[in-house]
């Protein structure tokens, strides 16, 4: 009995810890997914600046009755095919966690708000923990790999992904949020290990 007691311990320890290792993010800094103002960043260069990794979540906030969320394969993402998707998201208030490294391809399930630049790129790096995937060892077959071409630039409104041979910058501040999830878990597993210990 000490035993299950013993490895049930090490696996809420280990949990919370992965739980409290990762972050969440506003898409663009404010969660607003909507058509983006031609004088504000887009939403590509914001990810550029920011460090995504395996566990993290993306928070998206727009109005249901008008926009959606599309997840795509890179050739959607390029076309602004709102028909050929991976996945929708239509609640309004989507909150998107990457359950493996690399490439992701997010538009607008609204086609015209698509083509005005409503779509985003980002590229999940391995967790914390160098783990590459929270459910599998290997990346999801229905999403494209990581490539580079450096021989041509792609076609004009297209955006290559290549991946990066410097060393990754620090993530910018992800502001209080991921800061009050790290130590909710972070007192979630302290409180947890007490009732361990008491039991």
């Amino acid at each position: 009995m000490a035993t299950h007691r013993g490895s049930a311990f090490v696996l809420a320890i280990l949990l919370t810890l992965t739980i409290a290792a990762a972050s969440q993010f506003k898409v663009g800094g404010s969660g607003q997914w909507t058509s983006p103002n031609p004088n504000s960043m887009s939403y590509n260069d914001w990810a550029e600046r920011t460090r995504f990794q395996v566990g993290d979540t993306l928070l998206f906030s727009y109005p249901p009755d008008t926009d959606s969320v599309l997840l795509v394969d890179r050739n959607a993402y390029n076309s602004c095919d709102t028909s050929s998707f991976i996945d929708q998201f239509k609640d309004g208030s989507t909150a998107f966690t990457f359950a493996r490294s690399g490439p992701f391809y997010f538009i607008s399930g609204n086609k015209d708000n698509c083509k005005k630049d409503e779509k985003l790129i980002v590229v999940v790096m391995a967790g914390r923990n160098g783990q590459t995937s929270l459910l599998a060892p290997s990346p999801s077959p229905s999403l494209p790999p990581l490539t580079s071409t450096a021989s041509s630039p792609p076609p004009k409104g297209q955006i290559e992904v290549s991946p990066s041979t410097s060393p990754p910058s620090p993530p910018p501040p992800s502001g209080a949020s991921s800061q009050v999830v790290g130590f909710m878990s972070t007192l979630g597993a302290a409180i947890l290990a007490s009732l361990f210990y008491i039991l």
